[in-house]
């Protein structure tokens, strides 16, 4: 039995087809997705429908793109003109697909593996444990009747830091912006969302989360993705960067967790952002 933690896929199915024949998945082995698992790609209700029936070999986190199709679901934004995820809400078992999306956390973490995994990041002042139960105010309001609700209020960039006195949605989006958005923050972790691509461009006075060296490192290691500008490398020991950019013209790539050695199939797809 082995584990495999994999990078946005973001409908990217073919490929996702193609890494599991590459590492031989078998029935004994588990699946890690670090969120992100539709959109921009071609193919995001294939993924969704196939990750569904791996269900019970599959531990999935929530990415900002999966947020954004489920606030579209229940009627909170409208599609954006770069969205590819029409076939999803066109499906017919669009309701059963997006109730089981739905119930997916934000936050995974395995002890015994000695691995936790977040779309994003974990912000420094947060160990896992905090972080566990900061990921659980927001899953337990998604799988609330106040989901429809909370997608109303999901959107914005305020407020940018973390104080424990945040209440009500303000608290709930800093949450979620933290693990599903979050590129560069300070040491205090107050956010930046003004550049999105790599380390060459980073804002005065912020760092990529990691670098703070923040306490969700320091007695695990984390698996990231949400940021392919970083190319899969993040140049720290304990810190795994999944997303090489699939949906980009890059790779799709897993990282068995056991021994840590990487495997990745070639896109298919062209850059077309």
């Amino acid at each position: 039995m082995a584990t495999y933690a994999i990078g946005d896929i973001q409908g990217c199915y073919d490929e996702l087809i193609s890494l599991l024949e590459a590492v031989s998945f078998s029935p004994q082995d588990q699946l890690w997705v670090a969120g992100d698992l539709v959109n921009r790609g071609p193919q995001s209700l294939e993924t969704l429908r196939h990750l569904k029936v791996m269900q019970d070999q599959v531990k999935i986190v929530l990415g900002n793109h999966d947020l954004h199709l489920l606030a579209i679901h229940y009627a909170a934004t409208g599609p954006k003109r770069s969205d590819t995820f029409h076939d999803i809400l066109d499906a017919p078992d669009r309701d059963e697909l997006m109730q089981w999306l739905l119930h997916q956390p934000l936050l995974v973490n395995d002890k015994a593996l000695g691995y936790t995994m977040v779309h994003a990041g974990i912000p420094p002042q947060w160990s896992v444990k905090k972080a566990l139960k900061r990921a659980a105010e927001v899953e337990q309001i998604l799988q609330s009747t106040l989901a429809r609700e909370f997608f109303n209020h999901m959107y914005g960039n305020k407020p940018d830091h973390w104080s424990g006195s945040l209440e009500g949605w303000d608290r709930l989006r800093a949450i979620t912006n933290y693990f599903t958005r979050m590129r560069f923050c300070d040491a205090k972790g107050r956010l930046d969302f003004s550049v999105k691509s790599g380390l060459k461009n980073q804002p005065e006075g912020f760092l990529p989360w990691y670098k703070h060296h923040g306490k969700a490192l320091h007695k695990g290691r984390v698996i990231f993705g949400h940021w392919a500008a970083l190319e899969g490398k993040a140049d720290h020991e304990s810190v795994f960067a999944l997303d090489t950019g699939c949906v980009w013209g890059g790779t799709l790539t897993a990282m068995r967790l056991e021994d840590q050695k990487m495997f990745s199939v070639p896109s298919k797809q062209r850059d077309s952002e």
